[in-house]
């Protein structure tokens, strides 16, 4: 079997997938762009890391289109992805486990002020903040995929009043003024793009918070900072932006009531993504049932 690896991977990248997917998988072929295009009949699937537009077009064989990441949104932005082709996204418990972890890390430290005595480090001021019991604490995952309950259940475990929030449940702005911390985990999609605006913020309670581990365009930059300008919510956690890496002069790096990540709250583990990948290459190739594969028409 013959499988395309192509996309946003410099060479150390490519190389350490390459691994992960040879090992997983050692009696497959893995070509690159320029090997695909020498015998494009024999290629029949493609995994992939948001590559360019076009690089999967005149793959007539082409069974299975697998992404590397679990955001699928920059791969259906290209109009010419063969719509006919199944395209399955990355839903790997490993990656799961570490948003988890970092969902839960972000609403400990919420709780616990520890951003705010961060703050009193800094200006070296002693002062013992008040301290609420974790069952006092409403927490808002957006999303119920698995990464959103992931995230609901490690931070549940730990006795916060948590829940999850799906479009097709309750409205919004009424789950919303339930909130003490919204966790943002949507996918992205024309519905959800820009959700996190001024009309959000507003619909929280006084002293919220807002983490975003999704998509930078989830959130409306300027509606956010006026909230926390106006003391409305009291802090943000942000692991992604529109422009990544985040420009060195935005507002959002000096901001004392925001918390700034590289978008690293889960990064993809090739070992274990590329098991993963591998039992849908196979089933590709055996005729058997393909898993976690994209609506294309709900964008996720």
């Amino acid at each position: 079997m013959k499988v395309l690896l192509c996309g946003q991977l410099d060479s150390a990248e490519r190389q350490g997938w390459l691994h992960a997917l040879a090992t997983a998988m050692p009696e497959a072929h893995w070509l690159d762009l320029d090997a695909a295009r020498r015998e494009p009949a024999a290629v029949l699937a493609a995994v992939v890391a948001n590559p360019a537009p076009g690089s999967l077009q005149g793959l007539p064989k082409l069974r299975l289109i697998q992404s590397l990441w679990a955001g699928v949104d920059r791969l259906l932005a290209d109009s010419s992805l063969p719509a006919e082709v199944p395209l399955a996204r990355m839903v790997d418990p490993a990656m799961s486990a570490a948003m988890a972890e970092t969902a839960l890390w972000s609403v400990l430290s919420l709780h616990r002020d520890f951003f705010s005595y961060a703050r009193q480090q800094r200006a070296g001021r002693w002062q013992q903040l008040p301290q609420r019991r974790a069952d006092e604490l409403r927490v808002l995952v957006l999303g119920s995929g698995e990464m959103g309950r992931a995230a609901a259940r490690r931070i549940a475990d730990l006795g916060y009043a948590a829940s999850c929030w799906r479009r097709d449940g309750t409205p919004l702005p009424g789950a919303l003024a339930e909130t003490d911390i919204a966790i943002n985990l949507l996918p992205l999609t024309l519905e959800t793009r820009g959700l996190l605006d001024a009309r959000f913020f507003a619909a929280l309670p006084a002293q919220a918070a807002v983490v975003n581990l999704a998509r930078g365009a989830h959130v409306v930059d300027a509606d956010l900072l006026a909230a926390l300008d106006s003391g409305h919510l009291r802090h943000a956690v942000l692991d992604v932006f529109h422009q990544e890496p985040l420009p060195a002069e935005h507002r959002y790096w000096q901001h004392p009531q925001v918390t700034v990540l590289p978008h690293a709250a889960a990064q993809t583990d090739p070992r274990s993504a590329a098991a993963v990948a591998v039992r849908n290459l196979r089933a590709a190739r055996d005729g058997g049932a393909l898993q976690h594969l994209v609506e294309r028409q709900r964008g996720y």
